[in-house]
């Protein structure tokens, strides 16, 4: 979990957890603004403009400069969400912006907010037309998202007994859609810790973690610093031959994974976009065998039927 977060953090992918209640993912998301280095200056004064615009800001604090985080809750309305209303006010996604929209519990928001999440995530900003006029506002956000293994909450809980038919767990997952779904590049499976582990206190920090990020995100900006993006996952399809090449044994490794687990294109760029990641992580120029396995492991749950075979 920590590992798959510290990716994220690093190359800006979205990622989603899942697993029984009480495993952690709600605590673990909410700390992941800790592992994201601060704005610079030109992301800050973005910010800064979008919350003052929808009167968010005080006037005691000053300059947004780290990462937000939005976590609305699952009633929230699309307007609320995306953004409209009578004063054309920005939504959530685009208070999110350079930061984190955190959607707790996600199949339990409506099917057509989170449908409606699509469109922003691909282009990075909202359009709203009103009375002929259109306006546009950035939202170029990280999407972390959570949900239960089934309707239930018990499939995957040693001492818990899952009453969820197979139709029920379909019906569940269905709920996010497999279009926003293939948008997640990142699926962590989630279990309770034992007892034995729960009072360790030889974790690494928040801080430690961030370090690492830092380094990463300095050699993605390096990079792409030609580029209008400056992160792995903002990486266009068209560029991805040239910044995630392969080798020979490699790429027989990836055309193979692909497939066996049946991977659409976007996922086939997702992982190696992840692979980059790990890549950068490890201070590694080209993508090696072992940061392609990885990232293959951390894309592969959700699809098909993987979600509980897990269990």
């Amino acid at each position: 979990l920590k590992r798959a977060l510290e990716i994220a953090a690093a190359g800006r992918h979205n990622v989603l957890l899942f697993g029984p209640p009480g495993s952690g993912k709600t605590m673990a998301s909410l700390r992941m603004p800790s592992l994201f280095p601060s704005l610079d200056k030109e992301e800050s004064l973005e910010v800064t403009r979008i919350w003052s615009l929808a009167g968010k800001t005080v006037r005691s604090s000053g300059i947004i400069k780290r990462p937000v985080m939005r976590s609305p809750h699952h009633s929230a309305s699309l307007e609320g969400l995306i953004g409209g209303g009578p004063g054309i006010q920005p939504g959530e996604v685009s208070l999110s912006h350079k930061g984190i929209l955190f959607l707790d519990e996600a199949p339990e928001f409506s099917p057509r907010i989170l449908q409606g999440l699509r469109e922003p995530m691909e282009t990075r900003t909202v359009s709203i037309v009103r009375a002929g006029q259109r306006y546009w506002f950035p939202a170029d956000f990280q999407l972390l998202m959570t949900a239960n293994p089934c309707p239930c909450g018990n499939l995957g809980r040693d001492e818990g007994i899952c009453i969820c038919s197979r139709q029920d767990i379909y019906r569940y997952w269905k709920r996010i859609g497999g279009a926003l779904l293939d948008r997640i590049d990142i699926r962590v499976p989630v279990a309770p810790l034992p007892p034995d582990k729960i009072w360790n206190t030889g974790n690494e920090s928040s801080a430690a973690i961030r370090c690492r990020v830092e380094k990463a995100v300095i050699r993605q900006k390096e990079r792409y610093k030609d580029y209008p993006f400056n992160r792995n996952s903002r990486l266009p399809p068209g560029l991805i031959p040239q910044f995630c090449t392969l080798d020979n044994q490699t790429s027989v490794l990836f055309q193979s994974a692909v497939k066996k687990l049946g991977l659409s294109s976007r996922a086939c760029h997702s992982v190696l976009k992840i692979a980059r990641t790990i890549a950068d992580l490890d201070d590694s120029e080209r993508i090696k065998k072992g940061h392609l396995l990885e990232a293959l492991q951390h894309r592969r749950y959700g699809d098909k039927d993987i979600f509980w075979n897990k269990y």
